[in-house]
């Protein structure tokens, strides 16, 4: 196995204001641009001023990752900071009105908010996209019907948006939820090799469904730009260790795909149907959810399905170099997810006599206090 299989992690993030705790709808030009000089070309604007993306530079190894991305979250809060500005990275903002947000100024995105209205304009969201190389050779919707069964529970350790307008969804990823309102989002068709996959595109393309094959943007899909099968189903994550853990298990997924002689074999319809369940049981309960693993009649809690994945790849993530990643993994189902952590520090406020308002400051600034972890 290649231990320097390679990836690439994306992390968008929600510009917060520091007096008012609130999603800034029109930060400072200046900052900015600030902001993009300090990333050096791996700067990327978002859908909304108030939102900005990084996209990672190329790497080769865990330790990689977790310096650069470090580095780039520290960088930005000392940008934004003389601005009155602060770094929340997670599904949703809890403070966030999408009345008040004000679109990007560039073609791509006007386009998105002319084709869509009201869909584009509420889609406050922010998540978590994992690049992995897949070498030529190997048929990456293949890998993809390989690894789809177990993206379910990355989204349920991901779970960061149960805070919506100022009130509690319900859900522990209602990002998810919101995402059903656009096309072609959540789980991926039934397709059986890259084949298949890239006729289903051309036909929407030919009927003038899509502009580009980029808008389909299922929660994992074959990179249009990139020789990557791309992860885009998960919540930002606001602890970086998280980010990474969660980066980690796909990283590990996809390369004991690419190591079989014929990955995806079993994935069928069915399969299909069984992650679109877990998918839906993930985004409203997270990692307390039931959870269907195919070729077993009982329920699987997230910590049994994720011994599951440990017994099965344990040996391939140490020859990785990921050895601490179930570990990881395991602290954050006793912790909590920040879906958990983030209602546990609303109900504590609550608790101590203080109103809903003054709860839902107390959570983003966890949140703030979370990015600079």
């Amino acid at each position: 196995m290649n231990s320097e299989i390679r990836f690439g992690i994306e992390e968008e993030y929600f510009i917060t204001d520091l007096e008012t705790r609130c999603m800034a709808g029109q930060p400072p030009a200046a900052a900015i641009e600030q902001c993009s000089k300090a990333l050096d070309g791996c700067f990327a604007y978002e859908m909304f001023q108030g939102q900005i993306e990084v996209a990672s530079p190329i790497f080769t190894g865990l330790s990689q990752a977790a310096g650069y991305l470090a580095a780039a979250r520290s960088k930005l809060r000392g940008v934004l900071k003389p601005f009155g500005l602060g770094l929340v990275s997670a599904g949703s903002h809890p403070l966030a009105d999408w009345r008040a947000q004000q679109a990007t100024v560039q073609p791509h995105f006007c386009q998105l908010f002319e084709d869509f209205q009201w869909v584009a304009r509420r889609s406050l969201w922010s998540g978590l996209h994992v690049h992995v190389e897949v070498p030529a050779a190997v048929d990456r919707v293949q890998v993809m019907n390989e690894v789809l069964p177990w993206t379910p529970l990355l989204l349920a350790l991901s779970c960061s948006s149960p805070f919506v307008e100022g009130a509690d969804s319900g859900f522990a990823s209602y990002r998810q939820t919101a995402c059903d309102e656009w096309p072609r989002m959540g789980v991926p068709e039934y397709f059986e090799d890259q084949q298949a996959y890239d006729a289903y595109v051309n036909w929407l393309l030919g009927n003038g469904s899509i502009r580009q094959a980029s808008e389909c943007w299922w929660g994992v899909r074959p990179a249009m730009c990139y020789p990557t099968l791309e992860l885009r189903m998960t919540d930002a994550c606001p602890r970086l260790a998280d980010t990474l853990c969660i980066a980690a298990l796909f990283r590990l997924l996809v390369a004991c795909a690419i190591e079989q002689a014929s990955p995806g074999a079993s994935y069928s319809p069915t399969s299909r149907r069984v992650v679109q369940e877990n998918r839906w049981r993930a985004k409203r309960f997270g990692i307390h959810g039931a959870f269907i693993v195919e070729g077993f009649d009982r329920a699987f809690s997230a910590r049994q399905w994720l011994l599951r994945a440990e017994q099965l790849y344990g040996d391939a993530a140490q020859q990785l170099i990921m050895p601490d990643v179930f570990a990881q993994a395991r602290s954050m189902l006793d912790e909590g997810t920040s879906a958990d952590r983030q209602r546990r520090v609303y109900g504590q406020t609550l608790q101590v006599g203080a109103d809903a308002s003054a709860a839902l400051v107390a959570v983003v600034d966890h949140l703030l206090a979370d990015a600079a972890r």
